[in-house]
């Protein structure tokens, strides 16, 4: 019996509405070395397409990612936030956003999450139940090279699994309704593999946050046209949207392989005008934790015209910047900040200061 149930309705353009049900069932504890932890099953059912099966999980490190976390203050963090030292002297720690954990700290929770996650009942039943040459990982470059799951399926398991780099990304193109963009394939590294190793593969893990699901949409249908003999695709997405697994739910691909996708705690909305950016949902249901989101929602505040901070704040911003260019991070943060609300992100880490 599903614990929460969302009915969806959108358009992708004036012919092509879309409606569906989100259905999330009760979470579930699990142990692991890494520390205890949840997971929740659930589903998108999209009329006129299969079903699309999701997975929701909480442990500590997937919890600082999306919500909030007390720090140790960093003088090199706040500086690139745009604080002064002298407006945190004497602190010895502050609360912080996951849009703030940047670089190379951010790619250290990340692996803690992934090691939980892994380690969890859902991936576990996979993996065990193969051996090591069944399965391949297709992290997509730039952001899901920073995803590690091949360190966790090691650090869990102990397998040596084939590692399949590929580059999908957007371009510009004013033809694609709603979006202007469409999915470009420049890179896939599979040449290496000979005849029996790509047939051996029957279950692909796929690295990547989901947004509009235009790029994860093109993956699954590349990486299944080139390896014949896949069963079963697991999608591991920190960040996905409804609106984004809506569209793998309806993808060709989706209807001839199983595809799952694993997700960091909560799904996210996409708000206009290019759905791409992506909030949290004001709906306790939608969090394994509703606690988290009402401190996360807390820590946001309100800008001076009343309005929740929360209500507009991507999970994302910047994406695969928030790892590689920290700077551009928090440019990217303060362009939609001050254009919504008037506020740069430093105007609101001082109020949380303390």
């Amino acid at each position: 019996m599903s614990e929460f149930k969302y009915p969806f309705e959108f358009s992708e353009d004036s012919r092509t509405p879309v409606r569906g049900l989100l259905e999330l069932d009760e979470p579930l504890p699990y142990n692991h070395r890494s520390g205890s932890g949840f997971y929740r099953p659930g589903r998108i059912l999209v009329e006129g397409s299969a079903d699309l099966d999701l997975v929701l999980y909480h442990n500590e490190a997937t919890a600082h990612f999306m919500y909030v976390r007390r720090a140790p203050v960093d003088s090199n963090l706040l500086e690139t936030v745009g604080l002064r030292e002298r407006e945190y002297d004497g602190l010895e720690s502050l609360q912080l956003p996951g849009q703030l954990c940047l670089g190379s700290d951010r790619s250290r929770l990340i692996r803690d999450a992934m090691e939980g996650l892994f380690g969890a009942p859902p991936l576990a039943e996979t993996i065990r139940a193969r051996q090591q040459q069944n399965l391949a990982i297709f992290p997509i470059a730039r952001e899901g090279l920073k995803y590690q799951v091949p360190e966790a399926i090691f650090s869990n398991y102990g397998y040596y699994c084939d590692e399949i780099v590929l580059d999908a990304h957007h371009v510009f193109d004013s033809s694609v309704p709603v979006y202007n963009r469409k999915v470009e394939m420049t890179l896939f590294k599979d040449k290496d593999l000979d005849r029996q190793q790509r047939e051996n593969i029957g279950v692909a893990f796929l690295a990547d946050s989901i947004a509009s699901g235009l790029v994860m949409k093109e993956v699954i249908a590349r990486v299944t046209e080139r390896f014949d003999r896949i069963q079963q695709v697991e999608v591991v997405s920190p960040l996905a949207t409804i609106r984004g697994l809506c569209r793998i739910a309806s993808s060709e691909s989706a209807q001839n392989v199983k595809v799952r996708v694993h997700v960091f705690e909560t799904l996210l909305n996409a708000l206009p005008p290019d759905y791409y950016y992506s909030a949290h949902f004001n709906l306790p249901g939608f969090h394994i934790r509703p606690e988290l989101e009402e401190e996360y929602r807390a820590w946001w505040g309100l800008d001076a015209g009343g309005r929740a901070i929360a209500d507009t704040a991507c999970a994302g911003y910047g994406w695969s910047e928030v790892f590689y260019s920290p700077r551009k991070q928090i440019q990217m943060i303060n362009s939609q900040l001050e254009a919504r609300h008037q506020l740069k992100i430093a105007d609101i880490v001082r109020r949380n200061l303390g």
